[in-house]
C-alpha cells in the first residue's frame, strides 16, 4: 500500500502554525503568571500551623507483645525500655495481634493511647513496586511522568493549599493550579513538541468547561449541603475557607488525571493516523481520530463511575441496608457533591475529546513531512504506521490507496 510517502516519516508542523501555537501557550502561561501573582499566599506559616495532639502528648511507634482476652495490649514502646498497658481501639473489625507496630499517643499524664497501625513499610513497598513498573515498562516517558507527577503535587502543597487559606478565589485557584501542573507534567513527561502542545491545549479548554460547569453546579446543587468531618475540621481550623469554594476547587481538580488521560491519546491517535494517511485531509483525519475517541470516552465513563463505586462502597451499603428511598439517598450531601463531581468532570472529559482532535487535525500538516528517524525508533514508528494504514483502509474499504 503506497501514498505517496513513506510510513516512516512523521506529520510536520509548518512554521506558522508552530508559532501560533506556542504564542497560545505563551498567553495560557502568561494567564497563569498573573492569576499566580494575585493569589499567591502572603505567607506559608499555616501550614502545620494547627496543633493535633493536646500539648505535651507525643506520637509514639510501639510492637504489640501479647493482647489479653478483654483487648487489652501489652506493647513494648521503640526507643524505650519496659513494657506499657494500652486499651483496645474500640473499634468494630480492628484486631491487634502480638507482633503488630501500632502508633499511640503518650499523654502528658503518662497513659498511653491506641493511634492506628503502622503502616510506613508496606506503603513504602508499594511505592517502590510502583515506580519500578512504570520505570521498567514506560522507560524514560515513565520517569518523565514521575517527576512531572512530583511537580505537580509540589504545587498543590506548596501553592493551592496555601492560597485556600489565605482566603483566594476558588475558582481562581483552581485554573491556575490546573493549567499550571498539567503544563509541568505533559511538557516534562511527553516533551515539548507539537503533539503535547495540543494535548495541553485541549486539556486546558476541558478544565475551562470544567471550572464553568463547576461554578454553576456548586451553587446550584448546595454542595456541600452538610459538610463531612473533613471539611467541618477544616472550618475548625481556618474560617478563610468557604466550603462552597473548597467544593469548586475539588470538583476542578479532580478529574484533571483522566482528563490529560485523553487528550494525550486522542493527540496521538491524530499523529499516527497523520503518520499512515498524510493524503488524508483535516475533516478526514478529524473524523477517523474521533472514532478513537469515542471509545475512549465509553471506557472512561464506567471508569470513573466504578472508581466511585469502589471507594463510596461503605456509604453505598449503608443505603441500601437503610430504609430510605433511592432518590432520597442519591441526593443526599454525601452521594450529592461526588455524583456532582464525577458528572462535571464528566462533561469536560467529554468535550475535551473534539477539540482536542481538531486542533490536532489542524496542526498537523496534511501531505507534509520531515525527514524519516532512523534505528530503532524508525522500525517502531514503521511498525505502527503500517498498523494503522491497514486499519484506516479495513474500515473504510470503498477508499483507494
Amino acid at each position: 500500500m503506497t501514498h505517496g510517502h513513506s510510513h516512516d516519516e512523521a506529520p510536520r508542523v509548518n512554521a506558522r502554525t508552530e508559532i501560533v501555537l506556542w504564542a497560545v501557550v505563551g498567553l495560557i502561561l502568561a494567564a497563569v503568571g498573573v492569576g499566580l501573582a494575585f493569589t499567591w499566599p502572603s505567607n506559608l506559616s499555616q501550614l502545620g500551623s494547627a496543633q493535633f495532639l493536646d500539648e505535651g502528648a507525643t506520637w509514639e511507634q510501639a510492637t504489640v507483645e501479647s493482647v489479653d482476652d478483654s483487648g487489652v495490649m501489652t506493647v513494648h514502646v521503640h526507643g524505650q525500655s519496659g513494657t506499657v498497658e494500652v486499651q483496645p481501639p474500640g473499634i468494630s473489625g480492628v484486631e491487634v495481634e502480638a507482633g503488630d507496630v501500632i502508633s499511640v499517643v503518650r499523654l502528658e499524664t503518662g497513659d498511653v493511647i491506641f493511634s492506628d497501625f503502622h503502616r510506613t513499610q508496606p506503603m513504602l513497598l508499594l511505592l517502590v513496586l510502583y515506580v519500578l513498573a512504570v520505570l521498567l515498562v514506560a522507560r524514560w516517558k515513565g520517569l518523565g511522568a514521575l517527576v512531572g507527577l512530583a511537580l505537580a503535587l509540589g504545587i498543590v502543597a506548596f501553592y493551592t493549599v496555601p492560597a485556600l487559606l489565605n482566603g483566594s478565589p476558588p475558582i481562581l485557584v483552581g485554573l491556575v493550579t490546573g493549567a499550571g501542573a498539567l503544563c509541568v507534567l505533559l511538557y516534562v513527561a511527553h516533551g515539548f513538541n507539537a503533539r503535547t502542545t495540543t494535548a495541553y491545549l485541549g486539556t486546558v479548554a476541558g478544565l475551562l468547561v470544567t471550572a464553568v460547569l463547576g461554578w454553576w453546579a456548586v451553587g446550584a446543587a448546595h454542595i456541600p449541603g452538610v459538610p463531612s468531618d473533613a471539611e467541618i475540621n477544616v472550618t475548625i481550623v481556618t474560617s478563610a475557607v468557604s466550603l462552597s469554594g473548597l467544593a469548586l476547587c475539588g470538583v476542578m481538580l479532580a478529574g484533571l488525571g483522566v482528563l490529560n488521560d485523553v487528550t494525550v491519546t486522542q493527540a496521538s491517535a491524530v499523529w499516527e493516523l497523520r503518520r499512515a494517511r498524510p493524503d488524508l485531509g483535516r475533516v478526514d483525519v478529524y473524523k477517523r481520530a474521533m472514532r478513537v475517541g469515542r471509545d475512549h470516552i465509553a471506557s472512561t465513563v464506567y471508569t470513573i463511575a466504578f472508581a466511585y463505586v469502589g471507594s463510596a462502597l461503605p456509604l453505598i451499603v449503608l443505603i441500601l441496608v437503610y430504609n430510605n428511598s433511592i432518590g432520597n439517598a442519591v441526593t443526599s450531601s454525601e452521594i450529592a457533591g461526588e455524583i456532582v463531581r464525577t458528572l462535571v468532570g464528566s462533561l469536560g472529559l467529554v468535550l475535551a475529546v473534539p477539540l482536542t482532535t481538531i486542533i490536532g487535525a489542524i496542526v498537523a500538516t496534511p501531505g507534509a513531512v520531515i525527514e524519516p528517524p532512523t534505528g530503532r525508533r524508525a522500525q517502531r514508528l514503521l511498525a505502527n504506521a503500517e498498523t494503522a494504514a491497514n486499519e484506516v483502509a479495513f474500515d473504510d474499504p470503498s477508499e483507494s490507496p
